[in-house]
C-alpha cells in the first residue's frame, strides 16, 4: 500500500516535471513567434525601402571623407562667420610690438644720419686745420728755395729741412697729398689757370708751370693748384 502511494506521487511530480517542460517550450515559441513577425517587413516595397537604406547606409559608412570637401567647408564658414574677435590682451601685444618695430627703426636711422653727420663734420674740422697749415707749409719751401748751394750744409738750413719733411710726413699720414700739375693737362677740378701763355712746341691746354701748389685732403680738393697754362 505504501508502495503505492510512493509510486503514485513520483508519478505525479514527473507528469508535473513534463508539463511544465511543454509550458516553458510553448512560450518561447510563441515568443519567437511575435519577434519574427515583429522584425519581418508587412509588404515586398517594406522590404526593398529596408534593403535599400541598409545599402545606402553601408554605402555612407564605407565612403571615405573628402579632405577637399571639408576644406571648403571651412572656407565658406570662416566667409560666413568671420574671423574670431581678437580680445584685449592681444590687441595690447600687437599695438606694443608695431610700436617697438617704429622706434627700432627710427633709432637705426638717427645713428645712421648721425654716424654721416660726425663724419662730415669730421672733414670739414680737418680740412679746416689742413688749410691753416698750408701757409706754413709754403713759407718753409720758400725759405729752403732760396738757401744756396754753399749754404745746404749750414746747421740751421738742415734743421729747417727735417722740420719741413716731418711736416709733410705727418700732412700724408692723415691722407693730404700735393696735386700734380707741371706737365699735365689743365683740370679746372684740381687746377686754377692765372696765367696763359701762347707756345706751338706745347699742346693745348698742358699746364706749363705751377705757381703754387695744390693739396688734396681723402680725394677732396683742400686747394687748388695755381698754374700757367699753355694755348
Amino acid at each position: 500500500m505504501d508502495n503505492q502511494q510512493e509510486k503514485s506521487q513520483e508519478e505525479m511530480v514527473k507528469e508535473a516535471v513534463e508539463e511544465a517542460k511543454k509550458a516553458a517550450a510553448q512560450a518561447e515559441e510563441e515568443a519567437g513567434g511575435k519577434d519574427a513577425k515583429a522584425k519581418a517587413p508587412e509588404s515586398e516595397e517594406d522590404a526593398a525601402e529596408v534593403s535599400e537604406g541598409s545599402e545606402s547606409g553601408d554605402a555612407e559608412m564605407e565612403r571615405p571623407e573628402d579632405p577637399d570637401a571639408k576644406s571648403g567647408e571651412d572656407t565658406e564658414k570662416k566667409r560666413l562667420f568671420g574671423k574670431k574677435k581678437k580680445d584685449k590682451k592681444e590687441e595690447k601685444i600687437e599695438e606694443l610690438t608695431d610700436r617697438l618695430t617704429r622706434q627700432m627703426a627710427e633709432f637705426d636711422n638717427f645713428r645712421k644720419r648721425t654716424e654721416k653727420e660726425k663724419s662730415q663734420m669730421y672733414e670739414v674740422g680737418a680740412k679746416d686745420v689742413i688749410e691753416k697749415i698750408l701757409p706754413v707749409v709754403d713759407n718753409f719751401e720758400r725759405g729752403l728755395g732760396t738757401a744756396k748751394d754753399g749754404e745746404k750744409d749750414d746747421p740751421f738750413v738742415q734743421g729747417m729741412e727735417m722740420v719741413y719733411k716731418q711736416l709733410m710726413t705727418a700732412l700724408e699720414g692723415i691722407g693730404v697729398k700735393a696735386i700734380e700739375a707741371a706737365g699735365k693737362e689743365f683740370d679746372p677740378e684740381f687746377h686754377n689757370a692765372v696765367m696763359h701763355v701762347d707756345d706751338a712746341e706745347l699742346g693745348e691746354n698742358i699746364v706749363v708751370e705751377e705757381l703754387q701748389k695744390g693739396y688734396l685732403y681723402r680725394d677732396s680738393v683742400v686747394r687748388h693748384s695755381m698754374v700757367k697754362v699753355a694755348n
